[in-house]
């Protein structure tokens, strides 16, 4: 097992969920975090900026409120994502907010800084960049990120191409910290995969759309629901950087998924009506391949709960074979 620095030491389950622009919620992440799992959020979710620091008291105060209630079972520790690229104007500010409420887990994407990583240092964070090759995963780690994560193929939103058995084989031959994968993991028998594989913990994203706390329509829900790895598509068309979405999604805003044009279409005009505007995320539905097995949108504790018994039940199958 790699060295793992104190907030990511003795989690409740080996499970990261990953940050969902526009879906994440504190509502959700404090669920995720009760059940056992690292929950976290986009700052970028919280509008008007000011927002941030009204979220950032609800999940500290409700979280330290649970733990002074369960000492013998705490909540996991929460993460926030800060984009680090230089179109957010909001960087600055967003990260001093994480530094006055001592924020556990930073998780950074698009580039790497090392003055934010110092920043979360300043104060005990630990900081997890999210890389989709061996070349940004060096880099990551030169700038002073404690860990990274591992967007291999078939990760939702803007994803890499990489099998994961190649990408974390790469980087455990010369990396020994912290590891989330990232890509189509959904069930608990995916998380043990993960760990058998090298990483430490697994990244999901996609299936904890399909919660009752996630800020997503009922329609996106049960798109999750009723589509399965067929109906994901890699594109760059929506947001300029190539990355999965569903199918169904794209077919409401009257394009056909299997025919998409290479570019950047930020805002598109389409079918959906006159004057009609269909827009990453919000219209164009972000997924993973991972969602075969999601049969029901469920509460986030019951989904943590599945994943749990899943879990078991896959350590146990493994100990039970005989390999000699």
């Amino acid at each position: 097992m790699s060295k793992l620095p104190a907030p990511l030491n003795n989690l409740p389950l080996p499970i990261i969920g990953s940050p969902l622009f526009i879906i994440s919620n504190p509502k959700m992440v404090i669920a995720q975090c009760i059940s056992g799992v690292v929950g976290s959020m986009p700052a970028l979710n919280a509008r008007p900026a000011e927002q941030l620091e009204e979220w950032l008291i609800e999940i500290t105060e409700t979280l330290a409120a649970y733990n002074k209630a369960h000492p013998d079972k705490p909540a996991a520790p929460f993460a926030i994502n800060q984009i680090v690229h230089k179109s957010n104007d909001r960087l600055a500010n967003d990260m001093a907010m994480c530094v006055k409420y001592k924020v556990p887990i930073i998780i950074t994407s698009l580039g790497a800084r090392e003055d934010i990583n110092a920043a979360a240092h300043s104060y005990g964070g630990v900081v997890l960049h999210d890389i989709i090759n061996n070349k940004h995963a060096r880099k990551a780690i030169e700038k002073g990120a404690d860990g990274l994560i591992a967007v291999a193929a078939g990760a939702g939103g803007h994803a890499g191409v990489k099998s994961p058995f190649a990408l974390i084989q790469e980087i455990r031959q010369w990396f020994d910290g912290p590891i989330a994968l990232s890509g189509a993991i959904s069930t608990g028998d995916a998380v043990l995969a993960a760990q058998a594989m090298g990483a430490d913990f697994a990244y999901i994203g996609s299936a904890f759309i399909a919660t009752e706390e996630a800020r997503a329509s009922d329609a996106y829900k049960q798109s999750i629901v009723d589509s399965n790895s067929d109906d994901i598509v890699y594109s760059n068309l929506f947001t300029g950087v190539h990355g999965n979405y569903l199918a169904p999604s794209i077919r409401s805003a009257g394009m056909d998924p299997e025919n998409l044009p290479e570019g950047d279409v930020k805002t598109m005009n389409f079918a959906g009506g006159e004057g009609s505007k269909s827009k990453a995320w919000k219209d164009i539905w972000g997924c993973g391949q991972g969602i075969g097995s999601v049969s029901k949108v469920q509460s986030t504790a019951d989904y943590v709960s599945q994943l749990k018994r899943e879990y078991g039940v896959a350590r146990q199958r493994l100990a039970e074979r005989d390999y000699a």
